[in-house]
């Protein structure tokens, strides 16, 4: 596995709110140094919304001999706005790769959820209950033919300002074309309705003869996360309005550490090239040590600690920042280490 990984996240726009509100370039900075020193991480994959998040958080990532995954996120948005939004996060993504760093494009993350043209709705909330709805099959078929027209057009009006390598974060309902791309993006969750076809479904990526690369794979931290995979966020909630937290949710870190353990052998027996893990940090999902826990609903591996928590200062591994190791985040570490001595031993 050549690029050992995690999803970082600059801040989103799904429904117009954003996933995280403060943004700090200096504990940027920090949580760059620790991902590569102690979480042992090789790559890193840079989400957001806004460019010049993205670009800053690139740049810290590459001074410490990161391997950066530029991934601009564009939410409602339409094809007409993403087109020149891309465009700049090319030339930036440019920028950095002229500067010595190594760089991959990701030219947005499943279309057809969170940009509007493609399902019913002009938000994300909007389209969501659509995929559960009696009109899904209708709504679901157009979505390749008009996802793959216009990334058509996005690679061709990014391929003369980046130089690199270009690919996409692809969820199943984006039926993506492969051909303009370098390399193969998939947003790969695992739940109770894939597990049986999972690693046959991961091999037939393959075949197109490009690396493939596990772009978002990840679980929630309560109790049964690892059943709904993607969707986690959502099952954790109290329908139908999908914002209040479920009162019986029980809190379970060894949840993320068991779907760690039992994906990230298949991604290396498979010959995955690059896992991110999703993701660092929920950044609008805090832990809190009374109430509800939002951090519930969170895919981070570490646990984001809330301003008010009276969180025990004597059990704090960094002092210096906002936020925990969960014990998904020794998990992997441990997991991206053994990883790096092997190919360390295989090279003698």
């Amino acid at each position: 596995m050549r690029g050992k990984g995690i999803h970082y996240d600059t801040g989103t726009f799904p429904n117009g709110d954003t996933s995280r509100p403060l943004f700090d370039a200096d504990a940027v900075a920090r949580d760059m140094q620790v991902i590569v020193e102690d979480l042992h991480c090789t790559a890193i994959r840079i989400t957001g919304g806004d460019p010049d998040r993205i670009e800053t958080t690139a740049r810290h990532a590459a001074a410490v001999g990161l391997e950066v995954w530029f991934s601009p996120f564009p939410c409602e948005m339409t094809d007409e706005q993403m087109l020149p939004y891309f465009a700049d996060c090319a030339e930036r993504a440019e920028r950095l790769r002229h500067d010595g760093a190594e760089v991959v494009l990701v030219t947005g993350c499943e279309l057809s959820l969170f940009a509007r043209g493609y399902l019913p709705g002009d938000t994300f909330n909007e389209r969501i209950p659509v995929l559960a709805g009696p009109d899904r099959e209708a709504a679901l078929r157009p979505i390749p033919q008009k996802v793959n027209a216009f990334l058509g057009d996005v690679v061709r009006t990014v391929r003369p300002l980046f130089a690199g390598p270009v690919s996409y974060a692809s969820c199943p309902l984006d039926g993506v074309d492969w051909s303009p791309f370098d390399i193969i993006g998939l947003d790969a969750f695992r739940g109770l309705r894939n597990a049986a076809t999972y690693r046959d479904d991961l091999r037939k990526e393959f075949a197109h003869g490009k690396p493939v690369a596990i772009m978002e794979v990840g679980c929630c931290t309560f109790r049964g996360a690892g059943d709904y995979g993607g969707s986690g966020w959502y099952m954790a909630m109290e329908p139908p309005d999908g914002v209040t937290l479920k009162r019986d949710l029980l809190r379970d870190e060894n949840e993320q550490v068991h779907y760690i353990d039992d994906l990230m052998p298949i991604f290396e027996e498979e010959g995955v090239d690059s896992v991110f893990w999703f993701s660092f940090a929920g950044y609008g999902t805090p832990h809190r040590l009374s109430g509800p826990d939002p951090d519930l609903a969170s895919y981070g591996i570490v646990k984001i600690l809330d301003e008010h928590s009276d969180y025990p200062a004597d059990a704090r591994t960094y002092p210096d920042m906002p936020w925990e190791p969960k014990e998904a985040f020794h998990a992997l570490a441990n997991r991206y280490q053994a990883l790096k001595q092997q190919e360390a031993s295989d090279q003698q």
